[in-house]
């Protein structure tokens, strides 16, 4: 009764406020701000707005990882940009406020639709880089399967910490909310 559809009846050990993971959650959050305040948004920026120390290290990532999508983002990307503008920025202090402080059953569904938003367009993104043929791009793409998985681990982790999220938030009875029904 009440337990994770996850377990199947079982009480799992991370029943007590997962201490660890509200700690990765917020470093998570806490580093996703200048993250993507200072490199990520610069697609969508007019040349000569970010000072040129960003835009060198932007290019440096781009070319050493080579992922031509940050630096001539095709429409559906730019359009997760402005997702993580506009949805994502805000959201990040809330939630990494919340995860410092521990115990905060309120960041739970805000924590839900955050992290199902993210793994959708991380999916999408994904497979962009596993199948896409970059060799018409303008930028120097990944070609080799190896290249391909270097730039596919630097994103990675933004789908697979959005999912431990997701399952927090789900299967965890910590966050789970108790509703009192009112008597008549």
């Amino acid at each position: 009764q009440g337990a994770c559809p996850c377990f199947q009846g079982r009480v799992p050990a991370m029943a007590a406020a997962p201490r660890w993971r509200e700690r990765l959650f917020a470093l998570y959050f806490l580093s996703h701000i200048p993250i993507t305040a200072l490199i990520d948004l610069q697609p969508l920026l007019p040349a000569g707005i970010p000072p040129r120390a960003l835009t060198d290290l932007l290019q440096q990532y781009a070319t050493a990882f080579r992922d031509p999508m940050m630096l001539q983002p095709p429409e559906w990307f730019k359009a997760f940009i402005y997702c993580e503008a506009f949805l994502q920025l805000p959201f990040f202090p809330i939630a990494a406020y919340a995860f410092l402080k521990g115990g905060c059953r309120w960041i739970r569904t805000p924590a839900i639709i955050y992290s199902t938003h993210v793994a959708t367009t991380l999916f999408a993104i994904l497979a962009h880089i596993l199948f896409h043929d970059f060799s018409k791009s303008e930028h120097v793409g990944p070609q080799t399967l190896r290249e391909r998985l270097v730039l596919l681990s630097i994103y990675l982790p933004y789908l697979l910490i959005p999912l431990l999220i997701l399952f927090t938030m789900l299967c965890n009875p910590h966050y789970k909310h108790v509703e009192k029904r009112k008597r008549k």
